[in-house]
């Protein structure tokens, strides 16, 4: 069993969030999940909370997650954050990638959760 890990669940859809920590707290009942509503609310959260896992959605109003993404990679060089997006374009994985980002495609599966979280140990 891994140790408790922070999950911080970026998304300005709440059903996608509680969809997430569902997901999430199925396979790993121990792990803590915090939520943020947008790009801006998720660098306030990282603040006091180091989360060790970022899910942050492309497509939001205010900041976007590739901006954010830049910001949250500075203040949380440990974590792994992934994009969840329904844009699969290879525009966008490339950039993911250029970024050292992980990619996972909406919509948010309980298998798509599951082989991430598997992959992170």
């Amino acid at each position: 069993m891994s140790p408790a890990k922070t999950v911080l669940v970026v998304d300005d859809s709440r059903v996608s969030r509680l969809l997430a920590r569902q997901f999430i707290l199925t396979r790993r009942c121990f792990w803590h999940v915090e939520e943020a509503a947008s790009g801006e609310e998720a660098i306030d959260k990282v603040q006091a909370k180091r989360p060790d896992l970022i899910l942050l959605d492309v497509n939001m109003p205010g900041m976007g997650g590739l901006a954010a993404a830049s910001r949250l990679r500075e203040l949380c060089p440990h974590a792994h954050i992934s994009l969840v997006t329904a844009n699969v374009q290879m525009a966008t994985r490339r950039r993911a990638a250029e970024l050292g980002l992980g990619f996972l495609a909406k919509p948010m599966t309980e298998q798509r959760i599951g082989a991430l979280l598997d992959a992170l140990g």
